[in-house]
């Protein structure tokens, strides 16, 4: 017997058909995508060269430092005045 009130059976769609799926998935895939435009950036830059006497270079700059005091010292107000919260005298 045929029943007319009967619907028919719905066929069930493949998983890629769904939208959510889609949503689901592109999520990590976006993350490991950038990831390896990160790793080809980070090994196909070159690091800037350190000269050969930076140590060197670096004392003479302490010492040119330490000789002018005066240049400093608007500097030295201002990391006081952040540290301690004292207005400097006027």
């Amino acid at each position: 017997m045929h029943n007319p009130n009967a619907t028919p059976a719905t066929v069930p769609r493949p998983w890629w058909q769904y939208g959510h799926v889609w949503l689901v998935i592109s999520g990590p895939a976006v993350v490991v995508i950038a990831s390896f435009i990160t790793f080809y950036l980070a090994a196909s830059g070159q690091d800037p060269v350190i000269e050969e006497d930076y140590y060197r270079k670096g004392i003479e700059i302490n010492k040119t430092l330490r000789d002018s005091p005066a240049s400093l010292a608007p500097a030295t107000q201002a990391r006081n005045h952040a540290a301690t919260g004292v207005q400097a005298p006027k």
